[in-house]
């Protein structure tokens, strides 16, 4: 079985004075930070050495009820996410238990 390298993906697109960019990242490699500034604004930082998404309040001002919803779709994200990645990494074939013994005849 060929196991995908770890990678991180940016594309961008510049069309009628509109940018859009996309990241991704594919790698267990990846640093997760929330905290508060000195100045009192919430964060959540997500990095690896190549790239850095940072997610703050609007317009990095005082909390609003936009961000606490915000807040809350994010959470629930990651929640599903956990139960996706722990569900399917369950489900999945463990492989051999010593080298090369799906190369023996069977």
């Amino acid at each position: 079985m060929n196991t995908p390298a770890p990678h991180i993906y940016l594309t961008g697109v510049l069309r009628n004075g509109l940018t859009r960019l996309d990241l991704s990242f594919s790698t267990p490699d990846i640093g997760v930070v929330a905290a508060v500034t000195t100045s009192g604004r919430p964060f959540l930082n997500l990095a690896t050495s190549e790239a850095q998404v940072t997610i703050t309040t609007t317009g990095g001002g005082p909390v609003t009820a936009s961000d606490v919803a915000l807040a809350k779709e994010i959470a629930a994200a990651a929640v599903r996410y956990l139960g996706d990645c722990v569900r399917i990494h369950n489900e999945q074939d463990p492989g051999p238990t010593l080298p090369g013994l799906d190369d023996l005849p069977g």
